[in-house]
């Protein structure tokens, strides 16, 4: 079955924001991790509470949190060597870089085991621990050590390779949100992120987004310039940004090696909506995002469906909903697919969720607010003794998977006793 998991990143809670403490924050992490199990996330994240930057809250401190502690790198800049670092291309998203490299990187003061097992016991369930690319944190910084590109990423590579080492998260993924635009330096990019994951021991996973900035995409490209690129990444799987993205672009990815596990965004972060309107990040749009891409690339290859990227920069009531929308979005395709495979049942093919198990087939026809329950026996034919059971209840998406549990287990004890006249009691 498909699986869920989150990108990292999670609302700040107001509350941590005005008392910052190592015992609010394991307090926070605590509500994060839990809010994330009893959605029925699969692998979960910490939230990257401990990395955001009141001072450069646009970017969640997603960049200055790993540059800042590490040594040969200085944080405040002169007027000459700000105006230099402006001119370059392709920094205008930012006001000033986060630092200026000035001799040879080392990791500092940069602990990032400290971070991890700072949450690493608050959960029962698989969980990842995220890393910004090499690649990206080079193109953010002004540097008058190195004078090459490639030079500085592996030099920022080879600390963050020392980092993850002695992480043993379930999952590594390293973020990577400015090759998108920019696939003429791909080479560049891919070879710093291998050589972080070359020090990962769990599963090694890869995120691709067109950039979140203050919730803003800046990144123009396309995944058809950037196959090989994925091609040529030593990871496990790619957690992609989909949602967001033209619907054909999904196609472009069936040259990407088979190696690679595909994880498919079905949740636009962009887009605070969610639920108010049936055909806006309901769980049955998720659904069909999902099952478009099962169409596109062949269901086997989709190992986990997600977020497009981090919820950081939402409401916590919209990221909280958009997470039960995914939950129930993924639920809704399993009962779509495991119904295509089984033919005993001639039930509507307008339903909207079905099972089918053990000679017995049953479905559910759901509307936001509402679910029709039905039930069937083997060869098509009704359940005689239960003439009653097809039922209209009120349900909400979450539920689905409960009830019907409930349900089938129902359908099964009415098949043993039909034959002797009387129902099995509710």
């Amino acid at each position: 079955m498909i699986k869920t998991t989150v990108v990292g990143s999670y609302p700040v809670p107001t509350w941590l924001r005005a008392l910052s403490s190592r015992e609010s924050l394991r307090d926070a992490m605590l509500a994060v991790l839990k809010t994330q199990e009893l959605t029925g996330i699969d692998v979960v994240a910490d939230g990257e509470l401990y990395r955001w930057d009141i001072n450069h809250a646009e970017t969640n401190g997603m960049i200055d949190y790993f540059v800042r502690p590490m040594q040969g790198i200085h944080t405040e800049l002169t007027f000459d060597q700000l105006h230099a670092w402006r001119i370059k291309s392709g920094t205008a998203f930012r006001a000033s870089p986060p630092g200026i490299v000035v001799e040879a990187i080392a990791a500092g003061h940069l602990n990032l085991k400290a971070d991890y097992d700072l949450y690493s016991d608050l959960s029962p369930l698989p969980k990842k621990f995220t890393v910004t690319s090499p690649y990206m944190l080079a193109k953010t910084l002004a540097d008058q050590h190195y004078g090459d590109l490639p030079a500085l990423v592996q030099a920022l590579a080879d600390v963050l390779r020392q980092q993850v080492e002695v992480i043993d998260a379930d999952v590594v993924q390293i973020d990577e949100a400015h090759v998108t635009g920019h696939a003429e330096e791909a080479d560049i990019c891919a070879a710093g992120i291998n050589r972080v994951l070359s020090g990962v021991s769990g599963e090694r996973a890869v995120h691709l987004c067109y950039g979140n900035y203050g919730g803003q995409t800046i990144q123009d490209g396309t995944y058809e310039k950037l196959v090989k690129f994925l091609n040529g990444l030593h990871a496990d799987h790619l957690v992609l940004e989909i949602a967001r993205r033209p619907a054909a672009e999904l196609a472009l990815l069936k040259d990407v090696k088979e190696s690679l596990g595909l994880r498919i965004g079905v949740i636009d972060i962009k887009d605070n909506e969610v639920e108010s309107h049936e055909e806006v990040e309901s769980h049955e749009e998720v659904a069909r995002r999902i099952e478009h891409a099962a169409d596109q690339l062949g269901a086997s290859r989709i190992q986990y469906v997600h977020p497009d990227c981090g919820f950081w920069i939402l409401p916590r009531s919209v990221a909280d909903a958009k997470m039960r929308a995914l939950v129930a979005g993924r639920d809704l395709f399993a009962g779509r697919t495991q119904v295509r495979s089984h033919n005993s049942c001639d039930a509507p093919r307008e339903a909207r969720y079905r099972h089918c198990g053990g000679g017995v087939s049953w479905s559910f026809q759901s509307s936001p607010t509402r679910t029709s329950v039905h039930c069937c026996g083997p060869n098509s034919s009704p359940v005689d003794d239960i003439s009653n059971i097809t039922s209209t209840v009120a349900v909400s998406p979450l539920a689905l998977t409960l009830l019907a549990r409930a349900f089938g287990i129902y359908c099964l004890m009415a098949l043993r006793v039909a034959s002797s006249g009387t129902a099995p009691s509710a």
